[in-house]
Parts: structure tokens; sequence; C-alpha cells
């Protein structure tokens, strides 16, 4: 298996985390001080990968890896994610794409943005009119 390859199933593995929660198998793939940026933020940290895989009220029932694509130490994803608003049964999809960085078969840094707005809108957790700016 060649190093991107390695590369690919480290995220593949990572990514699967949120439809198990399988804590133990995103500490064996996310280094502890892995750096986070998204959404207008950085953060370190593994905890703050660790409190999405696990936080409550949404379910990720499904993934479609649209496309990965390795380089060096690098992976890029782009994702669709079904999500289910536990409250209500309402389901949802969610585009996303990151990149990921890794050493050592862990990831250490990733960037990305999703599509939140849509995410909340499609569980009717936002109206759905039109936002005046």
């Amino acid at each position: 298996m060649t190093e991107q390859e390695h590369n690919v199933e480290v995220v593949r593995r990572y990514l699967r985390t949120f439809v198990t929660k399988d804590v133990t198998e995103l500490r064996a793939v996310v280094d502890e001080d892995v750096l986070i940026y998204g959404s207008g933020r950085q953060v370190r940290g593994r905890r703050y990968v660790e409190g999405a895989v696990t936080s409550p009220g949404l379910t990720v029932l499904d993934q479609e890896f649209v496309e990965i694509f390795a380089a060096d130490d690098r992976v890029v994803v782009s994702l669709a994610q079904t999500y289910r608003r536990d409250a209500t049964g309402a389901t949802a999809v969610q585009s996303t794409c990151k990149m990921y960085r890794l050493a050592q078969g862990r990831i250490v840094q990733f960037w990305g943005e999703q599509d939140l707005f849509g995410l909340l809108r499609g569980l009717a957790m936002l109206p759905d009119e039109p936002i005046e700016f």
C-alpha cells in the first residue's frame, strides 16, 4: 500500500466515526493536538472532534464519498452526509469539502467547510424563506 493509499484509508476511518461514534477508532486516527480550521475559526485538540462525533441530537445515517484525492501528505474529500434530527426524525443531506494533512499515519491538521445553512433548513431548524440582508 502506498503512503497516499494509506492516508486515504485513515481519512475514511476517521469520517466513518461520525456514523459509528467509535471514539476509540477516532483516537487511533486523529492526533491529540490536531489543528482544525473551518467556519472562520482555528482550534487545536482532538477534544473538539470528539465533541462533534458524540454530540446528541443529530445522527449521521450515511456518507457518500463524491471524490477523494491524495497527494504527498494531503487528502482532499468532497462528501455528502445524510443526517437525522433525532427529535423529529427529519433527514437532510449536507455537502462538505475537507482537506487533511497526515503525519505518521494520523490526521494532524484539517481545513474545511460544510453547508450548515442548507442542513439546518433541510432539518426544518431554520425557516425556508429567503434571507434579507
